[in-house]
């Protein structure tokens, strides 16, 4: 049932709104006549004669400098094997979409119905003069060798077959820091590779580059040992065919690495235990490694491992290369990737791994620590520093090389050109996922009855963001659990009207916390038995670690119950709602959006702290504007003096903080504008990334608008102030949204338990 609910899922995703995972969205305006006659007739000539004078121009005034070609015949997919170029499509636009989240590069995926070697070259050949760059995906060798090679050798711009070079570069980087942890020299190791596909063959030639014997190399393929006595070897393999016929388990024995793209379960523990003092074993075969992580760490302690997978340690992920590579090629304009600059690749990354891991990493993965040694071989998909140290390591080496076009001259101006281009909305949930998944909490659903609250509540059991308690009618919720087939037949299921007899602590609490505030204890009995009451009390008790409530009911209605028996946290006069937008020009945090009407000029000095101490909880500086209608004192009206005295304040009691206004948000928003205007503003050298509005009407409108016509993707609303954790859902928010909502939860209650 699970595998055909996640068959389900993956097609739900890829079949949702728009059909598949890409879209081309322009990047000029196009609103008048005007518009419409600079972009195309008469306006588009003029941009035409320039490159007409000069073919170098298609880099400044159209896209080709940013566009990637992913190109596959389907002949090789994912180890579906030759499923044809229709079927590889999903794939290849997943690639462009890696490609854009991990380095802003663009992407047209083409699938071409060409098995044929020469013809397929033809084809892509045609491309030249549209892409910037060239990456080829999921074709079979040897055919890929070739095409590859005649490529690099005709095109004047960067081509790559990442299902070669991408694994060879990211295990290079591994392997180079598994032998400094061994203390082994690359020119001393026996090498045992099984595989000899694309991937293997390129593993092996960089691990020559890098100083390796090719001597002391043994490969296998699914027939066996390479070995010259063999007449079915092509070309590729016969370079590492040894002499005579050896088993796998004979080469084993003192070997020192052994690299796997092979199956499954291959290594047994014997041959294992075979292998020379420390070995290094990189099972990269997936889903399901060589030999399982936790047998081959159990049958030998002096093991240093890795794997392709995302939940060991040491995972060789091709994403921490190919967005890199192409985007250091792409920025010098370099004809083709060679050597030299995978090489560059492979050592970059290698010294990543023994540098000071940023905070940002460490919370991302729940507080993990990391420092380079046998379990941190080589960076993590998430670390930020990837983009910065990566691709500037592979456009020096292009330049040095003599392969690139252009010279960038200020390293420091280049490497604050990729922070902007990447800004942080990327990776910003990415990052909350992560934390959550590294110290499971408890989150309890008001509404569980609901086919919405129950999806999300099976996605975050699936990945391990949360362990999800269902409160409702228990019939009810089972039914709706057995009919869309959903795996939640273990998960807790709590019917609060009548589990609250039972719970005479949660009566009793309840009715000290309120006796004074009109409260009898028939009224706590009655309370305890609606979900939201009842919910919030085993936050309260400790029985759950947070709540998420709201999706059918509205907000004030939700908040209410969290009120009276939580609380507001220590210090805290009023609780303030926030929202997260994410956007083409960055990510926004916006308050009070949901909670208060009309704060006065200390409420918002309290909302101001709240929100900056929430910002940086997902990793971010805050800089603040408090919004108006006016600009530092251009009227005197009673809401611009509100802002202005409340920005007063908080000046004095946040000395830390970038915070300024009275500001309109056109101004805040708009750095160029507020220095050209406002010079002496402390926002005009510091991008605004966080707004405080004025009231709830000007903060809850502004949101919903972004969201729906702005195109930006809300995360929220995120209650803050509240002594434990609730967080109140959005009417009728989406199943991803709750996810969202979900994993905040559960940070907020990793801190609350800190």
């Amino acid at each position: 049932m699970e595998d055909q609910r996640r068959k389900q899922d993956a097609l739900d995703f890829h079949s949702m709104d728009r059909p598949g995972k890409i879209e081309v969205v322009p990047t000029k305006p196009l609103t008048t006549q005007r518009d419409l006659a600079l972009a195309y007739s008469p306006g588009v000539a003029e941009p035409c004669k320039e490159i007409y004078k000069d073919v170098e121009n298609v880099y400044k005034y159209t896209a080709k400098g940013n566009l990637v070609a992913v190109i596959s015949n389907g002949t090789a997919v994912l180890g579906l094997g030759n499923i044809g170029p229709e079927a590889g499509k999903p794939v290849m636009e997943g690639k462009g979409v890696l490609f854009k989240k991990f380095a802003g590069i663009d992407v047209f995926d083409i699938e071409l119905r060409m098995d044929d070697v020469q013809g397929f070259i033809q084809v892509v050949k045609a491309l030249e003069p549209t892409f910037g760059g060239i990456n080829l995906e999921d074709i079979k060798a040897p055919e890929s060798f070739e095409i590859e090679q005649q490529l690099r050798a005709e095109l004047k711009i960067p081509v790559m077959h990442d299902d070669q070079h991408g694994t060879a570069i990211i295990s290079g980087a591994a392997l180079l820091n598994a032998l400094e942890v061994a203390n082994k020299k690359i020119g001393q190791v026996k090498l045992v590779i099984s595989g000899a596909g694309a991937a293997a063959i390129s593993c092996a030639n960089i691990y020559i580059s890098l100083g390796m014997k090719k001597s002391n190399i043994v490969m296998f393929d699914s027939k066996g040992v390479l070995c010259k006595k063999r007449k079915d070897l092509n070309k590729y393999k016969e370079k590492f065919a040894i002499d005579d016929f050896i088993s796998l388990e004979q080469a084993m024995k003192g070997a020192d690495v052994f690299i796997g793209l092979s199956t499954k379960d291959l290594i047994s523990p014997k041959m294992l235990l075979s292998m020379a003092k420390t070995p290094i074993v990189f099972a990269m075969a997936n889903p399901d490694p060589e030999i399982k992580y936790e047998l081959a760490v159990k049958t030998r302690n002096d093991i240093i491992m890795a794997t392709g997978r995302s939940d060991y340690p040491n995972q060789v992920n091709n994403v921490l290369g190919f967005p890199y590579i192409f985007r250091g090629a792409l920025d010098v304009r370099a004809t083709q990737i060679n050597e030299a600059m995978k090489l560059a690749a492979v050592k970059a990354l290698a010294q990543l791994a023994k540098e000071s891991v940023p905070d940002s990493v460490i919370n991302a993965y729940g507080g993990k620590k990391f420092s380079f040694g046998k379990e941190y071989l080589i960076p993590t998909p998430l670390d930020p520093r990837l983009i910065t140290v990566v691709a500037p390591a592979v456009a020096k080496a292009a330049m040095d090389s003599g392969v690139a076009k252009i010279k960038i001259k200020d390293w420091k101006v280049y490497e604050t050109e990729l922070l902007k281009r990447m800004g942080i909305d990327q990776k910003l949930m990415s990052n909350v996922i992560n934390r959550a998944k590294m110290n499971k909490k408890r989150v309890v659903f008001a509404e569980a009855d609901n086919l919405k609250i129950l999806k999300a509540a099976q996605i975050i059991k699936d990945e391990e963001i949360a362990i999800p308690i269902l409160l409702g009618n228990i019939q009810k919720i089972k039914q709706l659990i057995k009919d869309n087939k959903l795996g939640l037949k273990d998960t807790q299921i709590i019917d609060p009207h009548f589990e609250a007899e039972n719970k005479k602590d949660y009566i009793e609490l309840f009715y000290k916390k309120r006796q004074r505030k009109g409260v009898t204890l028939h009224d706590a009995k009655t309370h305890m038995k609606e979900r939201n009451y009842f919910g919030a009390m085993m936050v309260e008790k400790g029985d759950a670690d947070a709540l998420i409530s709201g999706l059918t009911k509205n907000y004030r209605r939700t908040i209410l119950p969290a009120l009276e028996v939580i609380g507001v946290e220590k210090g805290i006069r009023k609780v303030a709602g926030m929202y997260i937008l994410i956007t083409k020009k960055g990510t926004f945090f916006l308050a009070d959006t949901t909670v208060n009407v009309n704060p006065s000029v200390e409420d918002l000095v309290d909302i101001a702290g709240l929100t900056a101490r929430a910002v940086k909880y997902f990793n971010v500086e805050p800089h603040i504007a408090m919004l108006s209608y006016t600009n530092f004192g251009s009227s005197n009206e009673e809401l611009p003096e509100k802002v202005k005295e409340a920005t007063r304040l908080a000046k004095l009691r946040y000395p830390e903080l970038v915070i300024d206004g009275e500001i309109q948000a056109n101004f805040a928003v708009n750095p160029q504008l507020l220095k050209d205007n406002y010079p002496f503003c402390d926002l005009a050298s510091h991008k605004t990334n966080t707004l405080i509005f004025p009231d709830l009407a000007s903060g809850n409108m502004a949101y919903k608008l972004l969201q729906e016509l702005g195109d930006a993707e809300a995360i929220g609303p995120i209650l803050m102030g509240m002594a434990k954790p609730v967080h109140i859902l959005q009417l009728g928010s989406s199943v991803r949204e709750i996810v969202n909502m979900v994993a905040i939860a559960a940070i907020d209650a990793q801190l609350v338990m800190k």
